[in-house]
């Protein structure tokens, strides 16, 4: 039996609030999403873009952290072959397709319309996990939007111009929430991406998780100068967008880190007091520990005692 490997992508465009997949029709009138092979050298990424663009002409932008498998057997000149193929999730904000001279047309369709052309059961199951995810990135697309003009409503804020955006996989079962980007976090962008961020992701680790799979994000969104802790008016004007977030993501679990975000999830005021406590709320499970920025400052007894709440939080996670 031989083995070959694939790769492509759903691609998506929005129209008058609508999202459309492309599909392109094949000689028996089957439909499928731009791929093929493989090729030496390349990752399933660069596989993907290049057959998506010579399948359909199409520029596209990959949307972060959705990657999908599935694997199945066909025969070919009686030779029996067990495909792997990998799907990745691209946007694009044309409609005009150029189609290749191995496919015979093709179509834009919504949810409903691409699961009832759809011939395959596994992939019926992929197509509606990514109509899910662009739901997800859609919401939060608009969310990082309200982000920005709310700071553009409120110039008299010394907080930095530069939004830091939640980072991961929307889809994630775990969620960190910390308080407000650092010096590094507004220059990258990125939560959590100093000195903090590389205590953050080995705590992460001895709670059995990996950090691309968790979805991290803050309190308030903009550097405050001086990493000055944010302001009571600032927490207040951002939190609506903070819930909003957690409402895209539907995490199971959330790791509050720091007094601030403790506060503003919990209404705690003091982590000390407060720390390795498990909360139920709202159907979810709210994990409470120090942020890691303490474990910088403090004497080695906070950090220790991080690492024994990092460890009964991958615990608690592990066994659900």
């Amino acid at each position: 039996m031989r083995f070959e490997y694939s790769a492509g992508g759903f691609v998506y465009r929005v129209e008058k609030g609508r999202v459309l997949m492309l599909f392109l029709i094949n000689k028996e009138g089957k439909i499928g999403s731009p791929k093929g092979h493989i090729e030496k050298g390349e990752h399933a990424a660069e596989a993907a873009q290049r057959e998506i663009r010579e399948e359909s002409g199409l520029n596209v932008e990959f949307i972060p952290y959705f990657k999908v498998k599935t694997k199945y057997f066909f025969m070919h000149r009686n030779e029996k072959i067990l495909k792997e193929l990998t799907l990745f999730l691209a946007r694009t904000s044309s409609a005009k397709v150029r189609v290749s001279d191995e496919h015979e047309d093709f179509v834009w369709l919504d949810r409903e319309g691409a699961l009832s052309r759809n011939d395959y059961k596994d992939m019926g199951m992929l197509i509606g996990k990514a109509f899910d995810y662009i739901g997800r990135y859609e919401a939060m697309r608009k969310v990082n939007a309200e982000y920005e003009e709310l700071r553009k409503k409120h110039r008299e804020w010394d907080l930095s111009h530069k939004f830091v955006p939640g980072d991961g996989p929307l889809d994630a079962k775990v969620m960190v929430v910390g308080q407000a980007p650092g010096a590094n976090e507004d220059l990258l962008q990125k939560p959590f991406v100093g000195r903090s961020g590389q205590i953050l992701t080995a705590m992460l680790k001895l709670a059995k998780l990996k950090r691309e799979e968790v979805y991290i994000t803050s309190c308030v969104q903009y550097f405050p100068p001086k990493n000055r802790l944010p302001t009571k008016t600032e927490v207040a004007a951002f939190k609506h967008l903070l819930f909003e977030q957690l409402g895209i993501v539907r995490p199971k679990f959330v790791i509050i880190v720091g007094n601030l975000s403790c506060h503003t999830l919990l209404g705690y005021d003091k982590v000390r007091e407060n720390h390795g406590k498990i909360v139920r709320k709202d159907g979810i499970t709210y994990f409470i520990t120090f942020h890691p920025a303490m474990a910088l400052r403090s004497s080695k007894v906070v950090a220790e005692l991080m690492r024994q709440d990092f460890k009964k939080i991958g615990e608690k996670i592990s066994g659900t």
